[in-house]
């Protein structure tokens, strides 16, 4: 453990060996400076280190695909359905957390008039529907 007067500092650098003993850094030299044992013998073609890269590489690519792409997709598709549905009448829920019925669709789809209160009405951007509020028939029993 280091404490604030064990650090020997050469102007405002520390060196490597101010934080590890003597033989750990002879170790590590020594280690570092040896020849790798799997080098290839005479004739032998070397092996390309991007092969060894890529299997590392690939399953992890893999798992990406499947666990982030795939429900992302999914989610979004789900999500411009629910958006092309939009139609009159229809109670939803802005990105803001504005609650509202839906009054008008333009006939190009892009922007959705929502009535909040009897006399207010808003102009929204199609994408800023959160969600179409379903209500169960099951609660009013």
């Amino acid at each position: 453990m280091l404490r604030e007067g064990d650090l020997r500092t050469r102007g405002s650098l520390f060196t490597l060996t101010d934080f590890l003993p003597s033989h750990v850094f002879r170790s590590l030299c020594s280690l570092l400076a040896q020849a790798p044992e799997g080098a290839p013998a005479g004739n032998a073609a070397p092996q390309n280190p991007l092969f060894g890269m890529l299997l590392i590489f690939a399953p992890i690519l893999v798992l990406w695909y499947l666990l982030v792409l795939m429900p992302q997709n999914k989610e979004r598709s789900k999500r411009q359905d629910m958006l092309k549905s939009l139609k009159k009448n229809d109670p939803v829920v802005t990105i803001g957390g504005v609650i509202g019925t839906v009054v008008n669709v333009t006939e190009d789809g892009e922007e959705v008039t929502v009535r909040v209160d009897d006399n207010t009405r808003l102009k929204l951007r199609r994408d800023a529907i959160r969600e179409v509020v379903v209500k169960d028939k099951s609660d009013g029993k």
